[in-house]
């Protein structure tokens, strides 16, 4: 079974990309994420999930363990294939991925195609307590600029009091703030002050908004 190639980049199509390994062409599915890291002719060196089915093997490329790890979690849930696990890790970082499992935003998932409503409320109540961890050093070495930056991707532990974390959210979210944003900006707001009402949290979530614009 193959589990990594590295190699030189010989085609980019829209939802694949051929690696020349010693002159042999792997033909690779991927992500629209992991493709815009790479460049034709570029030194490249994937993470792979090899699918075999009785009619065919596939190879599936990740440029970091995270979205690798996401995939082969996503893909044991009922009615999610490789083509929709792909759509999905093309729609959603892995930490957005975490985040909206996290606060049970079906609305996120069915960003991507071929998720509707059904299937976005099974992914979120089958994996609400699921856990993805990767090791810290996940980084694989591309030529094709865009750095994965993997201290984006460090999600933040949720507030002890689950009831402020959602009031802060419900708050943003009526400001016009999608979900996973309030999330996040919340969340680190009860990082910085848990003692804080919710009235100073959506203040302080709201400073770190404007830092960011």
């Amino acid at each position: 079974m193959i589990a990594k190639l590295k190699g030189i980049v010989d085609t980019i199509g829209e939802d694949f990309c051929i690696v020349d390994v010693n002159g042999v062409g792997y033909l690779v599915a991927a992500s629209t994420k992991t493709l815009a890291k790479l460049v034709k002719g570029g030194h490249v060196s994937l993470l792979i999930e090899t699918v075999v089915r009785e009619d065919s093997i596939s190879l599936f490329g990740f440029a970091d363990a995270w979205e690798k790890q996401w995939f082969a979690t996503l893909i044991k849930v009922q009615g999610v294939g490789a083509k929709v696990c792909l759509a999905i890790l093309s729609t959603l970082s892995p930490q957005q991925l975490a985040q909206a499992i996290s606060v049970q935003d079906k609305a996120s998932f069915q960003r991507a195609n071929g998720v509707g409503p059904k299937l976005a409320a099974r992914i979120v109540t089958e994996l609400k307590d699921k856990i993805v961890t990767v090791p810290i050093v996940d980084k694989l070495p591309t030529d094709g600029g865009n750095d994965y930056n993997a201290a984006e991707d460090v999600v933040m532990a949720q507030s002890s009091d689950p009831n402020k974390l959602e009031d802060v959210i419900s708050a943003l979210e009526n400001l016009g703030y999608q979900r996973i944003e309030a999330y996040r900006a919340a969340n680190k707001a009860l990082s910085d002050k848990p003692e804080a009402e919710v009235g100073e949290l959506i203040k302080m979530a709201l400073k770190e908004f404007a830092r960011k614009d």
